[in-house]
């Protein structure tokens, strides 16, 4: 009886559940039944917006070029009008750089470029400086390695006040001796300084170590704490008067003015820049005293495979690799270009990428070819936690040959040569930026055409040219530069296969091993 009750109530609530009792015959009938198929997915929505355009191959951006003038005194002029602001850009720039300082006076066009704005014309040092300030101007002197240059960036309506300004800098400097006893220390100051900057250690040295350290392309512009010691006011006067002269001067004007205007503004206040001179080679020998000695040229000079600077305890290396580059006129260059943004030249670049993005070694990597009017050099650097110092160079040249043995991918080259044309628009964006660049090509001695040119050889370039030209970063010849802790990163060095290292100091000099009493 219980039983019976039992059972009709498991069957009442499998009736209620949905589970009837099922007999044997029934589960197997019901087990060999296809599954019913999956109900077919729903369809993606289309997009309100409609499909997605086709963008249209980007257009080819040729930069605006000047009018080339002659100009006073042998001067020539690139003028580029330019009506949108009420701005004028100027630089004046002369062919006579750091490649020029005579041996054993390294930063002599420096010093001397750094004294021009300190007094010039009727005023002082302080009174050309509140000038410049009250007309709401900017103006600047300095060297570069084949040229040095003066520039300024004021309103339309201050122009002709402010180019009588710049005007007196380049033509008429005062050479105080007052000025110069302040500006020279402070210039010594700043170079023993410089070898607490690990960065700056590492660019000076692997140009020493590339060029060989003396030459006109291995000392830095700023030059060195020795050779500054010997310089004097009267070796300043000298170079200034070989250098800066009409006849070697590229007068580029960008901006809201008139080929009228500008001639008028140069006549009246350029018009009794002088061309006479000594040559561009005379050099000072003893200190206060000039004496015609030019440049040193290169010697035979082999690069060291792996140079170290030792900065104890330093939380950080910088590393480099370092070999031969090209002239800034060489028809190679435009497409190494291309090459340098994949490997180095960009944040997505594939330095960047993997030692900072993938490992976390480093703030930042990157590279360069440098842009210098005889063959300059090639540059891959970054700085990297000291422990991982080994770990962090093995990558690098890792990446280089990388590069080297296979080129380009097809996604990196869409991407480089986007990039290319962005960076020319950028150059050209501004009138600043317009007139620092076509300077920059004068100093170069480039055609004011020339970067319209390059891009044209850049956006037709294609993988197989690309790949027979990425040797130009091939590390096997390249010089390797680390500035860091010796105790440290040196058994992290012996590890990678590059031979005993050479010791270098913060100047750039080898350092000779103590002979043994």
């Amino acid at each position: 009886m219980r039983a019976t009750h039992a059972g009709a109530m498991i069957a009442l609530v499998a009736a209620a559940l949905g589970c009837e009792p099922r007999t044997p015959a029934q589960s197997a009938a019901r087990a060999e039944a296809p599954r019913p198929s999956a109900p077919p997915a729903a369809a993606k929505p289309a997009d309100p917006l409609g499909p997605k355009p086709e963008l249209p191959k980007p257009q080819p951006f040729t930069p605006p070029a000047p009018v080339v003038l002659d100009g006073p005194n042998g001067a020539k002029v690139w003028l580029l009008e330019r009506h949108t602001l009420p701005i004028v850009s100027v630089s004046i720039g002369v062919a006579s750089g750091a490649a020029d300082d005579p041996k054993g006076a390294a930063g002599l066009a420096h010093i001397t470029a750094d004294m021009l704005d300190e007094g010039a014309g009727t005023r002082s040092a302080v009174e050309l400086s509140s000038a410049i300030n009250d007309l709401g101007a900017t103006l600047s002197v300095g060297a570069r390695a084949d040229g040095s240059v003066a520039t300024l960036s004021v309103l339309k309506k201050n122009f002709d006040k402010a180019f009588s300004l710049l005007a007196d800098v380049v033509a008429r400097p005062r050479f105080e001796a007052k000025e110069w006893k302040r500006v020279s220390e402070l210039w010594q100051n700043d170079l023993r300084k410089r070898g607490d900057d690990a960065t700056r250690v590492s660019g000076l040295v692997s140009m020493a170590a590339l060029h060989g350290p003396g030459t006109p392309y291995g000392h830095p512009v700023d030059g060195l704490v020795a050779d500054a010691k010997s310089i004097g006011l009267p070796a300043v006067k000298a170079f200034y008067k070989a250098a800066w002269r009409p006849d070697r001067a590229v007068i580029t004007v960008v901006g809201d003015i008139t080929r009228d205007e500008l001639q008028q503004a140069l006549s009246r206040d350029l018009g009794t820049w002088s061309a006479k001179g000594a040559t561009a080679s005379a050099a000072p020998g003893t200190k206060g005293a000039p004496a015609a000695q030019g440049a040193a040229a290169a010697p035979a000079w082999k690069p060291p495979r792996l140079v170290l600077v030792d900065r104890p305890g330093a939380p950080q290396s910088v590393i480099a690799a370092v070999r031969e580059g090209v002239a800034a006129s060489d028809p190679r260059r435009p497409l190494l270009q291309l090459i340098n943004s994949a490997l180095g030249g960009s944040f997505t670049s594939r330095l960047n990428q993997n030692l900072r993005e993938d490992h976390g070694w480093s703030y930042g990597a990157g590279s360069a070819f440098t842009e210098t009017r005889l063959p300059g050099a090639f540059v891959a650097r970054a700085s990297v936690v000291t422990e991982a110092t080994g770990p962090a160079l093995k990558e690098m040249l890792a990446e280089l040959a990388k590069m080297a043995d296979s080129g380009l991918t097809r996604d990196e080259l869409a991407k480089v040569q986007a990039q290319d044309r962005a960076e020319l628009v950028s150059a050209y964006e501004t009138v600043n930026r317009t007139a620092q660049r076509l300077g920059t090509l004068a100093r170069l001695k480039l055609p004011e055409t020339f970067d319209g040119d390059a891009s044209k050889a850049r956006q037709s370039a294609t993988l197989a040219s690309l790949a027979e030209l990425a040797m130009a970063v091939d590390p096997k010849t390249a010089t390797v530069v680390v500035v860091g802790p010796r105790q440290e990163i040196l058994p992290q060095l012996q590890g990678i296969g590059l031979g005993e290292p050479e010791a270098w100091d913060v100047e750039g000099q080898p350092i000779q091993p103590k002979k043994e009493p």
